[in-house]
């Protein structure tokens, strides 16, 4: 019971958070699942069906600073409800579709606008409210969310998909984000302020008063920060940060490894283990943020992966063999790793306005994603195989490691100095 009394407000909203982000994340694991049954079904190419995938990640990206200005305006409950219901409603509706705009339109707009709506940037938005005590460790919980959401989805995604087909898995997704808006909109509060507390480790409750034109804010602070080098610096490295992941790696491992022989629900499964991987590694380095320069983090985390997608072609077998399953974990552990030392730095850097900053850096991680989603898709289709995507995502991040090297969080001059105060 004592225990229970002294546990504090942050934790409950937190918790509530992070099965939002799962619940959001489920549709997001499915795009490796179905490409190959969409293929199948309706002869539409990887390029086609990657051209849907970009969209989603495109928007999933592009709503995210947009959303953490809405937040400041209306509230974190309302946008995420609205945001989880969009997901539903987007997700269910791919049942009924017969034509390749119709999986645009649907998996790529509706689904990429409910989830960029949240995710990444509703974390940021929270644990800055909630959190001055932890703040790193609880960002790379709720940035672990998204993995939990690949972890709990994708074999079964994947097992539904072979005994039943791909309808019954988008309604299930479908289904598991819907159950989630009663539990944010009943459970979740937007300030401590709100409820008579103050943040956790705070000394004194902060005023907030929200501000019009949330689209007018997010277009402002993008200008000012953009005139500083730190901005593209960041940018820059997660923009080849989802170029890696969600791009291509979340989309297009389980169809490449069907390419060597194996089962897409092995491949499916491997996925879901780098989820796991991920969900320890994502922690830890959200630990790590409250500790270690964020800057040489990044560094660490870009260059390591680089390395891995560098071998990665070697290793695609029938079966799953023991070099494959000591990359998923070296992968996993390295997935997401990188978001909360990002996060970290867009709050130092730029202050109050750093959940909004990390929204289009974070917007910059999806145009990446993208790109490459669909670059990935089209070298399938025509050199027949993904080798050339893996080796130059490789390179790149490498190049993001060096891009991180150079940020600093100290304004060498009075001009920057001005930017960064707006």
């Amino acid at each position: 019971m004592l225990v229970m009394k002294s546990l504090h407000r942050a934790w409950t909203v937190a918790a509530v958070a992070f099965v939002a982000i799962i619940g959001a994340a489920g549709f997001r694991a499915t795009p490796g699942v179905l490409i190959m049954p969409l293929q199948d079904e309706f002869g539409w190419t990887r390029g086609t069906i990657s051209l849907a995938v970009s969209v989603n990640l495109m928007l999933y990206g592009l709503c995210a600073p947009f959303a953490a200005a809405l937040m400041d305006r209306f509230g974190m409950r309302r946008v995420v409800a609205c945001a989880l219901l969009l997901v539903a409603v987007g997700s269910g509706l791919t049942v009924f579709m017969t034509a390749s705009w119709q999986l645009v339109a649907l998996w790529g707009v509706l689904v990429g606008a409910g989830t960029g709506s949240m995710a990444l940037v509703f974390a940021a938005t929270l644990t800055d409210r909630w959190f001055v005590r932890h703040r790193g460790l609880v960002t790379g919980v709720l940035t672990a969310g998204g993995a939990t959401g690949q972890l709990v989805f994708l074999p079964l995604l994947a097992h539904l998909v072979e005994a039943q087909g791909w309808r019954p898995a988008s309604l299930t997704v479908a289904g598991a984000a819907l159950a989630v808006v009663p539990l944010v909109w009943f459970l979740l509060r937007d300030t401590p302020e709100e409820i008579g507390l103050t943040a956790l480790g705070a000394d004194a409750p902060v005023v907030r008063t929200p501000g019009g034109g949330a689209a007018a804010r997010a277009v402002r602070v993008l200008r000012n920060a953009a005139r500083t080098r730190y901005f593209w610096y960041l940018a820059g490295g997660f923009a080849i940060c989802g170029a890696s992941t969600n791009g291509l790696v979340g989309t297009h491992f389980i169809p490449a490894a069907h390419d060597h022989g194996m089962p897409e629900t092995v491949a499916a499964s491997l996925l879901a283990v780098i989820g796991v991987f991920d969900i320890a590694g994502t922690i830890f380095s959200g630990w790590l943020s409250d500790r270690v320069d964020a800057r040489l983090l990044l560094v660490v985390y870009y260059g390591l992966r680089g390395l891995s997608l560098l071998v990665l072609p070697q290793l695609f077998a029938a079966t799953t063999e023991p070099s494959m399953l000591v990359f998923i974990v070296f992968y996993g552990l390295d997935w997401v790793a990188t978001v909360p030392p990002t996060v970290a730095l867009c709050r130092k850097i730029f202050g109050a306005d750093g959940a909004v900053v990390f929204g289009w850096v974070f917007a910059s991680h999806q145009v990446g994603a993208a790109v490459v989603a669909t670059v990935a898709g089209v070298t399938r289709d025509h050199l027949g195989n993904y080798d050339l995507a893996w080796y130059g995502a490789g390179v790149l991040c490498l190049f993001a490691a060096l891009m991180s090297s150079r940020v600093v969080t100290r304004v060498r001059d009075q001009r920057e100095a001005a930017i960064l105060v707006g």
